[in-house]
């Protein structure tokens, strides 16, 4: 598996970089990435981290076109904010969703870290989905995911995966920071 994890790790690390500077890029770079990744997880038995490729294929496709054609007039889409209720909406999905996942992971299948590999599908999905709508905070929820993804990979042994997550993170703060001063520009102008 180490070749696959790899081209994946290539794969992650040039998606993260097109979002980060808001190229289309990123979601084919993103496809790819993907599904090598399906066939590291179902070999090590993250089956939250699976079942969360399976509907990343679905969110990749979805984010490709709704950046091309979400903004206004169907032209391309801007870095925008959540409000502060949608905000607190999220983060009860989070927390609401790793409880519930967690527990069906932990009582019905053999998954290994049943939580934690929860909290990393159910706020991946979040951030997934706010990143598709080009929502800032989205990179607060990929901080919170990678933090706790590089524990749970290096305690699965899968150190690119691991080394990964950890560029993940800083890129996730880098990608905070563009997408922020973004928005100013953008209102400044």
């Amino acid at each position: 598996m180490t070749t696959i994890e790899a081209v994946a790790v290539v794969f992650g690390l040039l998606s993260v970089g097109f979002t980060i500077r808001q190229s289309i890029w990123c979601w084919p770079t993103g496809l790819i990435q993907v599904f090598l990744y399906l066939l590291i997880f179902y070999e090590v038995k993250l089956y939250s981290d699976l079942i969360l490729h399976v509907i990343y294929v679905m969110l990749q496709g979805y984010g490709w076109y709704h950046w091309l054609h979400g903004g206004t007039d169907s032209g391309r889409l801007a870095v925008s904010r959540l409000s502060h209720y949608g905000l607190v909406g999220w983060i009860v999905v989070v927390i609401a969703g790793t409880g519930v996942w967690g527990f069906v992971m932990a009582s019905y299948t053999d998954a290994s870290l049943p939580f934690w590999d929860a909290f990393t599908t159910v706020a991946s999905l979040v951030a997934q989905w706010l990143m598709t709508r080009k929502r800032l905070e989205s990179w607060l929820v990929w901080i919170a995911v990678d933090v706790v993804a590089i524990g749970v990979y290096l305690s699965k042994a899968l150190v690119l995966t691991s080394v990964l997550y950890a560029v993940f993170l800083v890129m996730a703060v880098m990608g905070l920071l563009a997408w922020k001063n973004s928005m100013a520009v953008r209102s400044k102008g």
